[in-house]
């Protein structure tokens, strides 16, 4: 899994899988597009506005939580 976010154009994607071929864009709303795999599966997120969906314009970090270990990293995002 890998979040890329660029801040010129404030996009941020989510990619769960390895590269696919091809995918299905799927959109969710103005600010929000799933990509699906061939195969039906999720691909990624697309998030459009990501600074504030992510609220990166008020804590520019998020929190990796593991739910089973109760381990948690935290990662800042770059400006």
């Amino acid at each position: 899994m890998k979040l890329n976010y660029d801040p010129r154009y404030n996009v941020a994607y989510l990619a769960l899988r390895d590269k696919v071929p091809q995918v299905e864009t799927i959109r969710v709303s103005d600010e929000l597009n799933v990509d699906l795999a061939p195969d039906g599966t999720v691909y990624g997120i697309e998030l459009l506005n990501a600074n504030h969906q992510l609220r990166f314009d008020q804590d520019p970090s998020f929190t990796i939580v593991n739910e089973a270990s109760g381990g948690r990293s935290e990662v800042r995002i770059p400006a």
